[in-house]
């Protein structure tokens, strides 16, 4: 299955088109019948970004079991426990999470120098509290905007879960300029995954009535760019190198470390 989710070589970015995002819902959900912590697009969104500006490249049998609870290689689930429910389902969320990846991956690879260039990375976000204003009074009885969340929270919560799940990988470099551009970059994420306080001005897809604040939109834009940031800081610094920690050797004088009962000098260090 996970050799499914392998870029094929060379492979160009195909932007998903507004029903590969529904078809990605629909598979969500119905792995959701089988495991209900199975999370939302958005929250796979921000996973997947983190995923694409990693200081390493984690392969699929590592990430998939993490993200949205499938078996690991070799591993059998009881019946009822969370999968694709057959081999062309699981193709079928390969193909798009692909496409997706190559997608974000060319955007954060794009010299862009404005969020308006059509080049630029933009997250696949919903607004929820819009989605309840629009449901008639009877059906949004009891809930509260409030306890929804705020546009993009998700986003950025998939993202510094990502983060959270492999913190070697994201570790703080020693150079000070560096490390602070890290620390930067994942402030922008942290503030986004906070709820959005201000009063509402804005309505972020241009209709209805204003769910968004000005500073939530301002937060979102520093968040984008900080994605930038962290992409080009780990291209720049490539994958870690496992650090190689030699045994101590005993001493001189001490007694051998094979056991004869003899001193170093006179055994295995003559």
């Amino acid at each position: 299955m996970f050799e499914h989710f392998l870029p094929a070589p060379g492979a160009q970015a195909q932007p998903l088109a507004p029903e590969d995002f529904d078809a990605l819902d629909d598979i969500l959900d119905e792995l959701r019948t089988r495991l209900d912590e199975t999370p939302q697009w958005e929250f796979c969104e921000g996973f997947l970004a983190a995923l694409v500006c990693s200081r390493r490249a984690v392969p699929p049998a590592e990430y998939l079991p993490v993200l949205l609870g499938l078996p690991m290689e070799g591993e059998v689930l009881a019946e009822g426990q969370g999968s694709f429910r057959d081999e062309a389902q699981a193709r079928e969320f390969a193909g798009l999470w692909q496409r997706r990846w190559a997608e974000v991956q060319a955007a954060l690879d794009a010299e862009v120098q404005t969020l308006d260039d059509e080049r630029c990375y933009h997250p696949e976000l919903m607004d929820q509290r819009a989605a309840v204003l629009e449901l008639d009074e009877a059906e949004r009885a009891g809930i509260r905007l409030e306890d929804l969340p705020a546009f993009a929270q998700v986003w950025a919560l998939g993202f510094m879960f990502a983060v959270e799940s492999w913190p070697e990988d994201w570790a703080t470099p020693r150079e000070r300029e560096l490390a602070e551009q890290l620390d930067g970059g994942l402030g922008a994420l942290v503030a986004l995954t906070e709820d959005d306080h201000e009063p509402p001005e804005i309505a972020p897809f241009g209709e209805g009535p204003p769910t968004v604040s000005q500073e939530r939109v301002n937060t979102l834009a520093d968040a984008i760019w900080a994605v930038y940031d962290l992409r080009a800081l780990w291209r720049q610094l490539g994958p870690r190198i496992a650090t190689v920690r030699a045994e101590a050797s005993p001493g001189r004088n001490d007694p051998c470390s094979c056991g004869s009962g003899k001193k170093y000098k006179k055994c295995c260090g003559a």
